[in-house]
């Protein structure tokens, strides 16, 4: 089998992520064809990039999706000999912040991380979002910075906004030959040799001699690199301070330990689009990123009991995988990314699905390059692919032996916060629009679909502007519907503060058999967060059994509006204590609608108010200009919670209402000359100010 030629320490899972425009998907493509993936470079800026495969991606030149790929690399050093071929599955992420739930999730499953920056730029907002989700996940990295042959770049400067902004373990390991027009190749410090890259396509690596007007800043530069890796290994630093001399080899394997322990982060340099230097980063991938075990065992629990499992990057440990993305493909239907960590699954086989307690069959396996597909029979321990046809598995769920069930933890998605109304051109399209939008937010776990009971209108919500202008162009695309979207409004929601209570009597005489339905609610409030929560109290049978669903059913269709302004109502508890019944006439239906009567009545008595999302909100700015910063804060009704310190920059943790942060970035990027950059996530619904309040009931805010 595979796994026999490809053992999992030649395993590398790395994803390559960075602010929007710094060259990622070009880095990517240059990668597919070095390690002859592909026979044809793909540009970007000719909309011809591989990975960026759906139309959108390659009109707007951003990557959307991550598109998941295998391909294999011999080090360079190593001349071609297919004994050390390492197997490489590469993720493209996304870099803007709407499309922040493919970065995290790919993270989730990825074992180290190449960053790519600009050259002129240096660290961007994006690329500050994305290093603090690496952070999160404990993912090791290299850096790499790119574009240097552009007019104005700079690695010097580069370098020092990563130790500045980002961290001040990051340690050079190669410098360019030459800037801008004059970029001729890298030197490598800890070889001390100089690399060339030549052939068309800058295919050949050419070692030489490091150029004379060089030697002096390397010999310094070697220097500060050895004495970096050997302050992580105390006989190593002995050695050093003997003055012994410590071996290429030493040193490598001490700057991969200390790599993978997140203590030293190695930066690289060249220019993907001139072909200088991607060779050098696959090699750094081989030699600093993990292999699946190099990593802790991952951990989860058992849904039985709920104790704590440990399993092990090992193919003898029972089948233990997570599904990271779900995608509909044009050619073979639903397609669910996942990871293995443990154990191996084979074709045909049948697995649980932990997370909903549902048995799915592998019936087809597939690795992935962008959008082509290879069959196998296997995965096997530390690998990442896609099955075709499960039913019910959706992003974040377990997958694992039937017989050794296992729950790893969960991606978390914040909550979608805009929503726009959205409507079919034509009749014919309805039904269209339906199974497109159905099939979106299965991929999608921060797009949202839902009906409005009262126009009929279908409500779309997503995590920004832009979010849902790309789901909706997919949808023209993709399952050809063209429609119409309203304005991006606010998700507000309605909740009580007291009690109520009312009786809703419906009686309905006609000529034949009439409706009689009476019952008395108790309505009170729940926990923040505890949503809804129905007590039938009836004693006696004065209302029998077999009506009492009908009344829990005409209170949660209640629930979807609220009486204040018709948002949906939240934290509720509802208690059926009393009503009558007429042993004729009595229907579910006419118990239904008494329920439905009774229940807006006893909201009304019971101090309703309208909630507003709070977003909890990290803005990432220049010392110089936090004061802006947190004044805007207040301006806006928010709440600053803590100012962290981070090499030369604030860290302002606020809540601030949804509703004052439309067009935030913008003022964000005037206010800080484009060096400030924010996340923003859903922290919790809060009632709204009574003047707010009135402007949403008349219909202003």
């Amino acid at each position: 089998m595979e796994s026999k030629f490809y053992p999992i320490e030649k395993t590398r899972n790395i994803g390559i992520t960075a602010h929007i425009d710094a060259g990622k998907t070009t880095t990517s493509e240059r990668i597919l064809f070095y390690t002859g993936v592909s026979h044809k470079i793909g540009e970007v800026h000719e909309g011809a990039a591989v990975m960026d495969w759906m139309e959108q991606e390659r009109e707007r030149g951003i990557t959307i999706t991550s598109a998941a790929t295998t391909c294999f690399w011999v080090p360079s050093y190593k001349k071609g000999d297919k004994a050390h071929e390492y197997r490489i599955n590469l993720i493209d992420t996304p870099g803007h912040i709407d499309f922040t739930v493919e970065v995290k999730r790919s993270l989730r499953v990825l074992d180290g991380a190449v960053v790519v920056f600009d050259g002129v730029s240096g660290v961007e907002p994006q690329s500050e979002t994305n290093w603090h989700y690496a952070d999160e996940y404990r993912v090791p990295r290299i850096c790499f910075i790119n574009k240097l042959d552009r007019t104005g770049a700079s690695f010097d400067k580069s370098f020092q906004s990563i130790k500045d902004r980002l961290s001040t373990k990051a340690i050079a390991i190669q410098i360019p030959i030459g800037i801008e027009s004059e970029l001729e190749g890298v030197v490598d410090l800890l070889a001390m040799k100089a690399f060339r890259f030549e052939g068309d396509k800058g295919e050949k690596v050419v070692e030489s001699d490091i150029p004379d007007n060089l030697k002096a800043e390397c010999e310094n530069r070697h220097a500060e690199l050895v004495e970096r890796i050997v302050e992580s290994d105390d006989k190593l630093m002995n050695d050093y301070l003997e003055g012994k001399p410590i071996s290429y080899d030493d040193l490598k394997k001490t700057l991969r330990k200390a790599t993978l322990n997140l203590d030293l982060i190695p930066v690289l340099c060249g220019s993907a689009y001139k072909n200088k230097g991607v060779q050098l980063v696959l090699d750094a991938v081989v030699d600093y990123l993990p292999s699946p075990k190099d990593l802790p065992p991952v951990k989860g629990i058992d849904p039985k009991d709920g104790s704590d499992i440990e399993r092990h990057p090992t193919d003898e440990e029972p089948f233990t995988a997570l599904a990271f993305k779900v995608a509909t493909d044009p050619f073979v239907g639903t397609l669910t990314f996942f990871r293995v960590y443990a154990g191996k699954i084979a074709k045909g086989s049948y697995i649980l699905n932990a997370s909903k307690d549902t048995q799915e069959r592998a019936s087809r396996i597939l690795r992935m390059h962008a959008n082509d597909r290879e069959e196998v029979d296997e995965l096997t321990s530390g690998q990442i692919g896609a099955l075709v046809g499960l039913k019910g598995t959706t992003t974040g769920d377990t997958l694992c032996d039937p017989g050794k069930p296992i729950i790893l933890e969960q991606i978390v998605f914040p909550e979608p916060v805009i929503e726009q109304k959205i409507s079919p051109n034509t009749k014919a399209d309805q039904e269209k629009m339906g199974i497109a939008l159905h099939r979106l937010a299965e991929e999608d776990p921060t797009f949202k679909v839902h009906g409005d009971p009262d126009t009929g209108e279908t409500i779309i919500a997503g995590m920004g502007e832009l979010h849902l202008e790309v789901l909706v162009e997919r949808m023209k695309r993709e399952f050809n519907v063209e429609a119409q979207v309203g304005r991006p409004q606010v998700a507000y929601k309605e909740a009580i503060l007291g009690n109520g209570e009312a009786q809703g009597k419906y009686i309905k005489q006609s000529g034949g058999r009439g409706q009689y339905g009476d019952a008395w609610l108790k309505v009170e409030p729940l926990e923040k967060g505890k949503g809804f929560e129905f007590v039938d109290a009836i004693k006696g049978g004065v209302i029998p059994r077999e009506f009492i669903p009908a009344v829990e059913k005409g209170v949660k269709e209640s629930l979807t509006k609220g009486v204040i302004a018709g948002f949906p109502i939240v934290d509720i508890k509802v208690t059926l204590f009393d009503g009558s019944y007429h042993d004729v006439d009595s229907s579910e239906a006419a118990f239904k609608i008494a329920a439905s009567m009774a229940f807006q009545e006893a909201v009304k008595k019971a101090k309703p108010v309208i909630l507003e999302p709070i977003m909890k909100v990290q803005i990432i700015v220049p010392t110089e200009y936090m004061g802006d910063a947190t004044g805007d804060v207040s301006s806006k009704r928010g709440k600053i919670e803590s100012i962290d310190d981070r090499a030369n920059v604030k860290i302002v943790n606020a809540t601030v209402p949804l509703s004052e942060m439309f067009g935030y970035a913008t003022k964000l990027r005037s206010m800080t000359q484009g060096r400030g950059s924010f996340t923003m996530e859903f922290g919790y619904y809060e009632p709204a100010p009574r003047n707010l309040e009135e402007a949403i009931v008349s219909g202003k805010k």
